[in-house]
């Protein structure tokens, strides 16, 4: 057991350490990275979707990369919004890491690149351990998740620094209790804003983007408890 934790935290500082060169590297030219987190079917796709038309829209500098262990739906359907989008393939890897994104990122941002949004594996396990380099950790839940998601997955909403709620649209639907879930939130990182969204009817369309300008022009975020513990 000492062997694996030992392995675990070698690996964790590997990444530690890519993730720091990758966030300096990225900072000096002016661009920001937002990594997206959430389980498989939250809405992660679609709300990225939305917002990076925005972006568009907005004359915003933007650009994706998206991970999944196989096919190229995800990249198909973000280049819609008419900005540059990468698929990565993990190959079975249940998460992204620093040098992974490092690698991508090689010769293919386009130095303007204001915004970089990074759409993580579909998992609220594995990808919670891992720095990409991002300025801004979101954690999105849908309504259709249950309000103890927080609860059942504590590493991934505690370390968060923004979480953003979706498929909102569906919440009578699904008796969504909106205390109840930002209840749990609170429990496992007090402090952190929980807005609520939905790519279908429009509801916080501009949240995520908002949130993302705010960060690379330098506002203050959040800090999780839990980052703190563990510094």
């Amino acid at each position: 057991m000492c062997r694996v934790v030992d392995l675990q935290r070698a690996v964790l500082a590997r990444n530690e350490a890519a993730a720091g060169i990758l966030r300096a590297e990225l900072t000096a030219r002016g661009t920001t990275v937002i990594n997206l987190m959430s389980s498989p079917g939250s809405g992660k796709t679609a709300l990225l979707e939305r917002t990076l038309r925005l972006s568009t829209e907005r004359g915003v500098s933007t650009a994706a990369l998206t991970a999944d262990l196989a096919t190229e739906n995800d990249a198909e359907r973000l280049a819609r919004a008419g900005v540059p989008v990468k698929q990565v393939h993990t190959d079975g890897l249940c998460h992204l890491e620093a040098d992974m994104v490092a690698r991508h990122l090689h010769d293919w941002l386009p130095e303007q690149t204001r915004l970089l949004f990074v759409e993580n594996v579909g998992n609220l396990v594995c990808p919670a351990g891992y720095d990409l380099g991002e300025s801004l950790r979101v954690v999105l839940a849908s309504v259709t998740e249950g309000e103890d998601k927080p609860l059942k997955y504590p590493t991934a909403f505690g370390l968060a620094q923004l979480v953003l709620v979706t498929k909102t649209d569906l919440a009578a639907a699904a008796e969504f209790d909106e205390a109840a879930f930002r209840r749990n939130v609170e429990q496992v990182n007090p402090g952190v804003e929980v807005l609520l969204t939905s790519a279908r009817d429009g509801r916080g369309a501009g949240t995520l983007l908002d949130r993302a300008q705010a960060a690379a022009e330098g506002a203050a975020l959040h800090t999780p408890v839990m980052a703190q513990a563990g510094a």
